[in-house]
């Protein structure tokens, strides 16, 4: 979804997975729009699993989803204004998985489920954490040989981009460049001038 110049919007799960309950990941994940982009008109991707590109380990350790972004050549089906990568990761135990990144891109790893290591390090990693790599023109995750019982593999997100490096002034889901476009946002919130996204799933 692109906010834009402003939209409103609940996120919540389908009522059947709700009621038909186990185990599912919701994650947020918020990306900044540069200065000239942030007043554009709001935008909404509805992306199911089938639509993201499946990648795999040379030696099949790894599942590879790209969601955004591009890895190693394959796009994934995301459109962003800020340049940004977003893979979701299912790493086997005792595989390790390194993955060529830009180098002008910051990188992250976020743990949806599992135990295992991050970066060349291999620094100790488990279910909600975030683990930032440095400078580098690789990232590199690995799944512990043995995992929780309820998290049989690794499954992590990795995300990077190109850094804005543009002043940011924020207050409850509003995030501008100034404190007076934030005042504005709020004025334009009271007044009801914000759009909104119709609701897609189950269509």
């Amino acid at each position: 979804m692109t906010a834009g110049s402003g939209l409103l919007h609940i996120e919540a799960p389908p009522e059947s997975l709700v009621m038909s309950g186990g185990l599912f990941h919701g994650l947020q994940l918020w990306v900044n729009l540069p200065r000239a982009d942030k007043m554009m008109d709001p935008r909404y991707q509805d992306i199911r699993g089938g639509q993201v590109q499946l990648l795999a380990s040379p030696d099949g350790g790894a599942l590879l989803r790209v969601i955004a972004g591009e890895l190693d050549g394959h796009e994934g089906p995301g459109i962003t204004h800020t340049p940004i990568t977003m893979i979701h990761a299912t790493v086997r135990p005792g595989a390790e998985v390194t993955l060529p990144w830009r180098e002008d891109f910051n990188g992250l790893a976020y743990v949806l489920a599992g135990r295992g290591t991050a970066g060349a390090e291999r620094r100790p990693v488990h279910m909600g954490q975030t683990a930032v790599f440095g400078a580098g023109s690789a990232l590199t995750v690995r799944a512990d040989e043995k995992q929780d019982g309820n998290a049989p593999d690794l499954e992590v997100v990795l995300l990077g981009g190109r850094p804005i490096r543009e002043p940011m002034a924020h207050y409850g889901p509003f995030v501008m460049n100034s404190q007076a476009e934030l005042k504005q946002a709020f004025e334009d919130f009271q007044a009801g001038r914000l759009g909104t996204v119709p609701a897609v799933h189950g269509m």
